[in-house]
């Protein structure tokens, strides 16, 4: 029953991470706090659910990168230059995780969860800031042909604080990268999902090495997640291309708030 529980979280959390480009650590880490505390699953730390989740990353990452690589959506040379600044955030924040204790984690997940379904809300609104200036892009899919720039430097330090919180919280930080791409520098949406999965791959690979060396990973539960999570994120990048963008952001933005709410309140009773 618990590897079948697990299995399901895994592939539920990879399909929706790969679909949208937050990775699924959004899913996976409350997740395994939540069944912690029933009769499903043993409880475990914040810091064990999120050193778990970093390894279930490097899984959905690589394989939604290799069906959005087919797809020919990834930006490899954004995914670099986003990279060389979320390694280091990465690893600092995995380090910064094991000074959190529970009622901390809860409060400061929840909030972060609640905040990242507004930032999700204006994402396609927002005028980009940074489009205009760097190293200039162009993509053509079905719906046109898009230009846009990258400005490594800012590039840089916004993927720092991405990375410094994915490592924190276990998320990959998709959630945050995904709207960044497409506010600052005026990436086409799924340019930036299939891009912040190449990312979410990499940056998983550098902060689950600090977190099995805190030893900080369930590696029963990382197991049993794994080709749930491998199934799911291929099943998601399939999705991505026949789903309306608008009406996956609706849902996943009522998601984040409703899990975001219920840690919020954990954290403070």
């Amino acid at each position: 029953m618990e590897w079948l529980v697990l299995l399901l979280v895994g592939w539920a959390a990879a399909a929706l991470g790969s679909l949208v480009g937050l990775g699924g650590g959004v899913i996976v880490v409350p997740s395994l706090l939540f069944l912690g505390s029933t009769a499903l699953l043993a409880p475990i730390s914040p810091q064990i659910a999120v050193g778990t989740s970093s390894i279930i990353l490097i899984v959905t990452g690589l394989s939604s990168m290799v069906a959005y690589t087919k797809q020919k959506k990834v930006d490899y040379k954004l995914g670099v230059i986003l990279f060389i600044g979320s390694a280091p955030g990465s690893i600092v924040g995995a380090y910064a995780n094991k000074g959190l204790n529970l009622d901390d984690f809860y409060l400061y997940f929840g909030v972060f969860m609640v905040f990242m379904s507004f930032v999700l809300m204006f994402k396609n609104r927002a005028k980009p800031v940074l489009g205009t200036r760097g190293i200039k892009r162009v993509f053509t899919d079905k719906e046109g042909t898009h230009t846009y720039s990258i400005e490594p430097i800012s590039g840089t330090i916004i993927s720092f604080v991405v990375g410094f919180l994915g490592g924190l919280f276990g998320i990959g930080g998709g959630a945050l990268m995904v709207p960044a791409m497409i506010m600052l520098f005026a990436v086409p949406p799924h340019v930036a999902v299939a891009t912040s999965m190449m990312l979410i791959f990499l940056t998983g690979c550098v902060s689950s090495v600090t977190h099995i060396t805190l030893n900080h990973v369930n590696w029963l539960y990382a197991t049993a997640l794994v080709p749930g999570a491998w199934f799911g994120a291929k099943f998601g990048a399939w999705l991505n291309a026949r789903t309306a963008s608008k009406t996956v952001v609706r849902l996943l933005r009522i998601v984040l708030i409703l899990v975001g709410l219920r840690l919020i309140w954990q954290g403070i009773s």
